[in-house]
């Protein structure tokens, strides 16, 4: 039945097929950039190491987003929610290893006197690691059920999302005894043992993001490949011919929005001790709409696209806040118009058999009225 549904010839194997071919853009382009991360630990200081791995955790967040929105039209703009989730479950797991027995600090400071019973599991590892992925997709899975089968789509679906984010940015900040409020859960020593801020260590988080970055883009991948991904394609094109053809279009995209949580909640757990500290913050409005910028910029509908836009753009972000601490916010402003405006398909767009296509508003029979309305004196 499948078969009778159209898909699209960019997406019939796997990402948009570049000026390489499909195997170049599918398995080589990315093979260049695996061997590039890599081989950067020897290269670089161990800050930017540190710096480049919180990038990583990124780009698995940027693929999760992409996989929904690029494969199956659903922008979703609370996936910070996600990510925040993985991430706390693994703060609670390290908070609990380097408290040695007793009680958190911010829990005593707040007037507890015992650990709450649903922190007790996450003292061990083979229930906190699983549940960075199960928590976010449960989550997931039942936000999904409930609006999918409604037929909620579109901007509405994104605007529910974003107002999932609020809510639970602001239900977290305001529970401080169980969480850390607003500073979050912070001041981890150990992992597994190990001084988390040696080094080594760092370093040993560095390649284990790597690797589950190259996890996450071969599951990807072959989930595309597969009928479930040309069902998703053939969904995002057209949701009725596919229900029409005796599929449930609601159950496809609950099951894709629950995995694409559980890999933004993985992403979540890989940041936690790289970076020191998970926070309300990193799961409110503002950080879901940047990594639908990552995805914007690299390439929707790419999964290499994903990796690359959210790569290139928080090391510009970095740059260009260490060059222009006063006024980096414009250029980056600039930076993202500018990727929108010129190159509609983001960076991995250009790299199409056709090449760069010019915007439509830069056409010959419309630029000349754009410019007669922005500048009054240029006649039509």
């Amino acid at each position: 039945m499948i078969s009778r549904l159209s898909i699209p010839n960019a997406v019939k194997g796997l990402p948009v097929p570049g000026w390489l071919g499909d195997v170049a853009s599918v398995w080589l382009a990315p093979a260049l950039v695996l061997a590039a991360l890599m081989a950067a630990p020897l290269l670089l200081s161990d800050f930017r190491v540190a710096l480049l791995g919180k990038f990583l955790t990124f780009a698995i967040l940027a693929v999760s987003l992409n996989l929904i929105w690029g494969y199956a039209g659903m922008l979703s703009l609370g996936h910070g929610v996600f990510f925040g989730l993985g991430g706390y479950a693994m703060a609670m797991f390290l908070k609990l290893e380097s408290a040695g027995g007793k009680l958190p600090d911010f829990m005593f400071w707040s007037g507890l006197t015992e650990l709450p019973f649903f922190w007790a599991p996450f003292q061990y590892a083979w229930f906190a690691i699983p549940m960075t992925f199960v928590v976010p997709a449960a989550l997931a899975g039942g936000l999904g059920y409930l609006v999918f089968r409604s037929r909620i789509t579109g901007v509405y679906f994104a605007l529910i999302t974003q107002a999932l984010a609020l809510i639970v940015s602001i239900l977290f900040i305001g529970q401080q005894p169980y969480t850390g409020g607003t500073n979050g859960i912070t001041n981890y020593t150990t992992i597994f043992g190990y001084a988390i801020n040696s080094p080594t260590t760092q370093t040993v988080l560095y390649y284990a993001t790597l690797a589950t970055l190259a996890l996450t883009y071969l599951l990807c991948a072959w989930l595309i490949a597969s009928r479930f991904g040309r069902l998703l394609v053939a969904m995002r094109d057209d949701e009725n011919r596919v229900r029409f053809s005796g599929y449930n279009p609601a159950a496809l995209k609950t099951i894709v929005f629950a995995l694409s949580a559980g890999i933004a909640g993985v992403a979540g757990a890989l940041f936690t001790p790289q970076v020191g500290i998970i926070s309300p913050t990193m799961m409110g409005i503002v950080p879901s709409i940047e990594i639908a910028i990552w995805v914007a910029v690299g390439g929707r509908g790419v999964l290499l696209g994903a990796i690359v836009g959210a790569i290139l753009v928080n090391g510009a972000k970095s740059g260009l806040s260490e060059s222009f601490p006063a006024i980096w916010q414009y250029f980056l402003g600039l930076l993202f118009i500018g990727a929108v405006l010129v190159f509609p398909s983001g960076i991995m767009g250009l790299l199409r058999v056709e090449g760069w296509r010019r915007p439509e508003w830069l056409s010959a029979d419309r630029l000349p009225r754009f410019a007669a309305r922005v500048l009054p004196g240029v006649k039509r």
